[in-house]
């Protein structure tokens, strides 16, 4: 079959492209970063869109031509400045109900456990009402609504799952008690694929979890143990007032693109629990849905997912020095730029240079810093860091050479700010 996979280069979107590849089908994805698309998954076809534009039937008459059935594993956490809720999870998913029902195309939508209509989120609620119009339509649909994911890769909260179990001889916590039930990723792709063969029947809505309940502080355990990391001295239990400060901060932080799975949505649905309604997936003649600790068991682990889960967690702690770093460099600068300018005049520059000079750098070590606040901008900002310490260490080797014997080091440890920022660049591939 021809399969158009929205947001194909996500967590589950790629898992489910994938799958389906290896069965043979043809699978063209969808998503808003084609180059990011074809990087992750180079054979597929890719269409470029943004489901914020595509909230008219007509619209996504380009997307479905040729196609037997489309997959929406799309989907944004929270509203923030590239992410619009409601025209992505509600109108942009009728419209395309619509224009599959014109077409005879099959829709399987991929929702989300406790999508109801009257949620205690945005994320959920306006997954309800997308799912409302899929079943309102004559389209031919499945929906799928799975717990918390897990996959051999991740992203998002399985991300968070690691970066926390990284977390050296303690367990930080929030909501230790939160009840969660997980799917593996490829019982959710083994779901669509049934959909698509026919062996689950059209107008299917139901959950897909694992019949298992767990706390957040066991699933924290069991992802600690799978990774090869030693157990815990003791948890420590954040306390609610810096759950509510961490989500905030997260959230404020997303106005600058940076996707925090800390967010107060993530905290609002850890709050009321991941749960729902086990799916008996034998009755379609699929393996039953898999347990947490039989999922983890499928995964082999070694050193570079460790290594993984350390840069997830050092790598906000990174990004937030280096921003730092730089930003004061440059202010400092600005303040004193008087006196660092002796340092140029000592050696023959005339005042109004020197001074021009340190003023110029300054908001260049300013901008850089700002650079890294930014996410769209943090990978540029790493390699201009890189860059203009270059420039220090030649211009000052060459017109001040005395600053290597200086006793504080100045550029000495321009060396380890620039490594640094590799590093960091590094750590900012989030996919």
């Amino acid at each position: 079959m021809n399969v158009l996979v929205l947001g194909a280069y996500g967590l589950i979107g790629s898992g489910v492209a994938r799958f389906l590849r290896d069965q043979g089908h043809h699978v063209t994805g969808f998503g808003r970063d084609i180059t990011t698309g074809r990087r992750l998954l180079p054979d597929l076809t890719w269409h470029s869109g943004d489901l914020r534009d595509l909230t008219e039937a007509t619209a996504w008459h380009p997307f479905l031509d040729g196609v037997d059935a489309v997959v929406n594993c799309s989907g944004a956490l929270q509203d923030g400045p590239t992410d619009d809720l409601e025209a992505v999870h509600h109108h942009a998913v009728a419209a395309l109900a619509s224009a599959c029902c014109a077409a005879d195309i099959r829709l399987i939508q991929i929702s989300a456990v406790g999508a109801t209509l009257d949620a205690p989120t945005a994320f959920l609620a306006t997954k309800a009402r997308g799912d409302a119009a899929v079943q309102a339509s004559t389209a031919r649909y499945q929906i799928f609504r799975p717990g918390l994911v897990l996959a051999r890769q991740s992203y998002g909260g399985s991300t968070m799952l690691r970066m926390l179990a990284a977390v050296p001889l303690v367990q930080p916590v929030a909501l230790p008690d939160a009840k969660i039930q997980t799917v593996s990723l490829d019982d959710v792709a083994q779901a669509v694929s049934g959909a698509l063969t026919g062996n689950i029947p059209d107008g299917f809505v139901g959950d897909l979890v694992e019949t298992d309940v767990h706390s957040l502080r066991d699933v924290l355990s069991g992802v600690r143990h799978w990774l090869g990391f030693g157990p815990a001295r003791f948890t420590m239990k954040l306390p609610n007032v810096a759950v509510a400060a961490v989500s905030k901060l997260a959230d404020s932080l997303s106005r600058l693109g940076w996707k925090s799975p800390l967010r107060s949505t993530s905290i609002a649905v850890l709050i009321n629990g991941v749960q729902g309604r086990p799916t008996d997936m034998t009755h379609f003649g699929l393996p039953p849905v898999s347990s947490f600790q039989d999922t983890l068991s499928r995964f082999p682990v070694g050193a570079q997912d460790r290594l993984f889960a350390r840069m997830a967690l050092l790598t906000p702690i990174m990004i937030g020095g280096l921003c730092l770093f730089w930003v004061a460099s440059g202010v400092i600068g600005l303040v004193r730029a008087k006196e660092a300018a002796t340092v140029l005049e000592a050696v023959g520059w005339s005042t109004g240079m020197a001074v021009t000079s340190v003023v110029f750098w300054a908001f260049v070590d300013i901008a850089i810093g700002i650079g890294f606040a930014m996410r769209k901008y943090a990978p540029a900002a790493c390699w201009a860091a890189v860059i203009v310490s270059m420039i220090y260490l030649v211009a000052s080797t060459v017109t001040v050479p005395s600053l290597w014997a200086d006793p504080l080091g100045p550029l000495v440890k321009i060396v380890p700010a620039a490594i640094l920022a590799v590093v960091a660049r590094a750590g900012l591939d989030a996919r």
